[in-house]
């Protein structure tokens, strides 16, 4: 009887360095990405595109944190962002500044920007405003008429209506300044 040696496989070790470097790499990635001036940034990432429509702009009516009635028709021959919005609502904080900085860039070409906030108390609101030097109108919405005439119920919700009151872009979530040097900037050099 002949006895056979077995011999045992050489385990070779787990490739700890191999993988280090790769999680390294990701992590780097990743910090690139979400750093701030990079075209990858967060802020684009959180970013959504737009919709294209092409329907008439509601005829909407309400109250600005001054107690003074506005109606978007007010707001013909201009491109107008009706941004959908609340106080307490994360992305609609987040992008007020981003939507404020656009505003006072473009303002003296016939932009503006009506911040609807949905159903909170006027204090709240002109407070927010004041916090967070909005200089465009900001409008009261108690009964949620707004988000009925747009339809769509999601906050921040924003739409770009052009100098002939027609709805051309629509956003659900928070908007970059990417997206709105992509698609409001070119309206602003349309005529009516």
């Amino acid at each position: 009887m002949t006895k056979k040696k077995y011999r045992r496989k050489q385990q070779r070790p787990f490739p700890v360095i191999p993988m280090a470097i790769g999680l390294i790499l990701i992590v780097l990635a990743v910090l690139a990405l979400a750093s701030p001036g990079s075209e990858g940034s967060a802020e684009s990432l959180s970013s959504v595109v737009p919709l294209a429509v092409e329907r008439p702009a509601p005829e909407l009516s309400l109250e600005n944190i001054e107690g003074r009635r506005e109606a978007l028709a007010d707001y013909r021959d201009q491109v107008v962002l009706v941004n959908n919005w609340a106080t307490w609502c994360p992305p609609c904080k987040a992008e007020m500044p981003t939507l404020a900085a656009y505003y006072n860039e473009h303002r003296d070409a016939g932009f503006t920007i009506v911040a609807i906030d949905a159903g909170e108390a006027g204090q709240v609101v002109s407070q927010f405003a004041r916090d967070y030097g909005l200089e465009f109108p900001v409008w009261l919405d108690p009964d949620g008429e707004a988000l009925r005439a747009f339809g769509n119920g999601s906050l921040p919700n924003s739409y770009v209506i052009d100098r002939s009151g027609t709805i051309r872009y629509a956003w659900t979530g928070q908007i970059s300044k990417a997206m709105l040097e992509e698609y409001v900037t070119p309206l602003l050099a349309e005529e009516n």
